[in-house]
Formats: structure tokens, sequence, C-alpha cells
């Protein structure tokens, strides 16, 4: 355990940290999950456009990188174009 305060604070500044990142990279995932199983065009365009405005606000926050934010947006896009 850590022995200065300024440590101990930084401990759990960490835990609490942590747990946000967890929690915002879990929705990430459902939501790209959901958009994955859409089959209708229309609901999936507009599930695409959550999907990367979330991506781009996680990109923002430092959660994930912004090319990987990119190459996400990138292939949801494709799969949306793609749907008949």
């Amino acid at each position: 355990m850590p022995q200065h305060k300024s440590a101990l604070k930084r401990v759990r500044q960490n835990e609490k940290r942590r747990a946000r990142n967890r929690f915002h990279r879990a929705k990430m995932r459902t939501m790209i999950k959901k958009l994955r199983a859409t089959t209708d065009k229309q609901e999936a365009r507009a599930r695409l456009n959550e999907v990367k405005a979330y991506l781009d606000r996680l990109a923002a926050f430092g959660i994930i990188h912004r090319n990987t934010a990119a190459n996400y947006k990138s292939t949801l896009e494709k799969r949306v174009n793609a749907l008949d």
C-alpha cells in the first residue's frame, strides 16, 4: 500500500477512472454489437450515427485512441452501406 497521502489519493482516483473507462468501453462494444446485428438499413443508419458520435466522444476523452475510433467508424460505415 502507498505510504503518502498523495499516493493514496492517486490510487482512489485511478480506481474511479478505471471503473468509468471500463463502463464506457463495455457500452461501446454493446452498441457496436447491436449495430452489427441490425438488418434494416434505416435502423442501422440511425444506430450508426449514435455509435459514431459515441466513438468520437470516447476518443476525445482518451478512452480509446482516435485512430481506433476512425477504424471502427470506417468498418461500420462499410457494413451499413452494404445492407440492402
